[in-house]
């Protein structure tokens, strides 16, 4: 698609906006209003796109997507029609293909710009502008849950992303590439995009497109994940190209992705980094997110022998959420397989829902070993029999049950004791000052180790203008840029609330 002149796209917008400024004044409709408001600032943002695209200017591109999750809920079929009808030459086919995925039932709820649709007519539209104009109707579709025209939108508009390879489109790929995989897992069709998936990824490689490959690896581990076939996800990810994030979001998901992949290759270890370090860095609003983290990240810490503080379950918004979590960690804690048997049927559902029914199945080694932990600290000589009723093993034989797990306890290093096979019993050895051992070193080394990791992470995600050392700026330069600075935190903090 061709190219025009910055300056007679503004003169032309300013014209329509000062159009409908007028017909807003005449109308006594809020509803007309409201769309007209929403309009006028969906044709802010493709000024900024043409802009970007113009200069070149990825920023642009990039903080046009985030203005758009202002509007995102305020949108209306007639509102996204009279923008159709302002960005793009009305008649052509890409006009008339999107404008078929829309409703037709309140195209007559606020009057179209006749004089801007004809003056449009004689003008080219950037490709940036045509890929908004799909990201922006997918998004329509999604939210008012046409999923079956979403589908197909998004499938036409992957289809024309195929032909262009500009940087200025990457950061609109890479919402697309996002609502394009949602569509099809909203209509449980989520398998037949794999390929298509993996065609663009290779694409995104061959063109340095980091953005859209991060995207699309985290879209492919999803789709992996979705069905269980963890084996395939953990080859991908390892054999992927590895570079440094530029989406905090994606960062977050591929390490939420990460940690599960880790979880059933039983590297608990790995998993319980990777899970607690996506919940710290999702942002606040993230609820759902940080929920799913934090469920797993219970889950692998248990796994680990570790106890969860109580802290984790009473955090604002996720006592509901993290309630069957909380009372099968209690029943971990105490180290009582009745109890644990009891939570896990009482809230098998919930467990199903989140995928962590395996999981759970393999907890119960670890009631038994915290139990007889319990055990051996309380008493300092104890008979085989009672180990077993106080474990509560269910077993034809609970004594050989209880020596064999007794053994394999010791063995582990999980107690200190030893077994009395002639007589029973097994006996436990005094506790020793931990602190006379190499424990709180490396209590204090991971600590240490952790905040190192943070700095460092800081340090690398701070920003310097270009070419500071060399020139000085001015006064009248600082403020502007400060308040560029303030306005780009804002919308990050606008995308963090509404991208998870």
């Amino acid at each position: 698609m061709g190219e025009f002149p910055i300056s007679t796209f503004r003169t032309k917008m300013t014209q329509d906006v000062e159009m409908k400024e007028q017909q807003v004044a005449a109308a006594p409709s809020n509803s007309t209003s409201s769309s007209t408001s929403v309009l006028q600032h969906l044709k802010e943002i493709a000024v900024l796109i043409e802009t970007g695209a113009y200069a070149r200017e990825v920023r642009r591109i990039l903080r046009a997507v985030r203005l758009t999750i202002a509007v995102r809920r305020k949108l209306k079929a007639s509102v996204v029609s009279s923008f159709l009808s302002f960005a793009l030459a009305p008649g052509s086919e890409v006009h008339q293909k999107l404008s078929s995925y829309l409703p037709k039932d309140d195209q007559n709820d606020m009057e179209v710009d006749t004089a801007s649709s004809v003056t449009q007519a004689t003008v080219k539209h950037s490709s940036e502008l045509e890929i908004y104009c799909y990201l922006l109707v997918l998004i329509f579709l999604i939210d008012q849950k046409k999923y079956s025209d979403a589908k197909a939108c998004s499938s036409a508009s992957i289809a024309r992303l195929k032909n262009l390879n500009r940087r200025t489109v990457d950061v609109l790929a890479s919402r697309l590439y996002f609502f394009y995989s949602l569509s099809y897992e909203l209509t449980g069709e989520l398998s037949e995009i794999r390929g298509n998936l993996l065609a663009l990824h290779r694409a995104a490689t061959l063109r340095h497109d980091e953005l859209g490959q991060e995207t699309l690896l985290n879209l492919l581990l999803r789709n992996y994940l979705h069905y269980n076939l963890y084996d395939q996800a953990e080859k991908l990810r390892s054999k992927a190209p590895r570079f440094e994030a530029h989406s905090n979001q994606q960062f977050c998901r591929y390490l939420f992705y990460l940690g599960k992949i880790r979880t059933i290759q039983l590297e608990y270890t790995d998993a319980k980094e990777a899970l607690l370090q996506a919940a710290r860095k999702a942002p606040v609003a993230a609820l759902g997110f940080r929920v799913q983290c934090n469920k797993w990240a219970v889950i692998v810490r248990l796994l680990l022998g570790e106890i969860p503080e109580r802290t984790l379950f009473m955090q604002k918004g996720m006592e509901k959420a993290l309630r069957p979590y909380f009372e099968l960690t209690n029943a971990v804690r105490i180290g009582d397989l009745e109890l644990f048997k009891s939570i896990a049927e009482k809230f098998s559902t919930t467990f199903s829902s989140d995928r962590t029914n395996n999981l759970i199945v393999r907890l119960r080694h670890n009631v038994i070993r915290t139990g007889l932990r319990n055990i051996s600290i309380s008493y300092s000589r104890i008979s085989l029999a009672d180990v077993a009723k106080k474990l509560r093993l269910d077993s034809p034989n609970p004594v050989a049950d209880a020596e064999s797990i007794v053994s394999k306890a010791i063995r582990d290093g999980a107690i200190d004791a030893t077994l009395d096979h002639a007589n029973g019993w097994m006996v436990s050895k005094e506790t020793g000052d931990i602190y006379s051992t190499n424990e709180p070193q490396q209590a204090f080394n991971s600590r240490i180790a952790f905040c190192l990791n943070m700095h460092n992470e800081a340090v690398r995600a701070l920003r310097f203008p270009p070419n500071s050392h060399k020139e000085k700026e001015s006064a009248e330069k600082r403020r502007e840029r400060q308040q560029q600075e303030q306005e780009l935190a804002k919308h990050i903090a606008e995308e963090d609330d509404d991208d998870f």
